[in-house]
């Protein structure tokens, strides 16, 4: 029973990441373009990081957490508020953390991109399978 519990773990920590690489792209390729474009480094990570939390949200709902409050009224509501305060935190953190890399520590943006990316990756997914889904 427990190694069947730890399996279905792995396999959701799985799923979760495969849907985290998709967002990831979303994030990195839409904070690249703006970037490049010339905007500033903190509302470039708002937006690109907007893009993949909206994406996360619709890909951790039906494939990684499956919905178990399906039926339930008003348990999408509650799901969605539950995420965007999440994702509000971990966005927090992410451009916390990005100022102090780039700006305190002098790591070249991308770099410090990946880096935050990391950490946000590992709260996102205990906050997500621990209190939203």
């Amino acid at each position: 029973m427990a190694g069947k519990k730890l399996n279905a773990g792995v396999i959701q920590f799985l799923k979760f990441n495969a849907v985290g690489l998709l967002n990831t792209l979303i994030d990195f390729a839409v904070f690249t373009l703006l970037h490049s474009l010339g905007m500033i480094n903190t509302p470039a990570q708002i937006i690109s990081y907007s893009a993949g939390t909206a994406n996360s949200f619709v890909w951790n709902k039906k494939v990684t957490f499956r919905d178990r409050n399906a039926g339930k009224k008003g348990s999408d509501r509650l799901q969605l508020v539950k995420f965007i305060v999440l994702n509000l935190v971990v966005l927090g953190i992410s451009v916390l953390l990005m100022h102090l890399l780039t700006d305190s520590f002098g790591i070249q943006v991308l770099i410090a991109k990946v880096l935050v990316t990391f950490v946000t990756v590992i709260i996102n997914f205990f906050g997500s399978r621990m209190w939203v889904f």
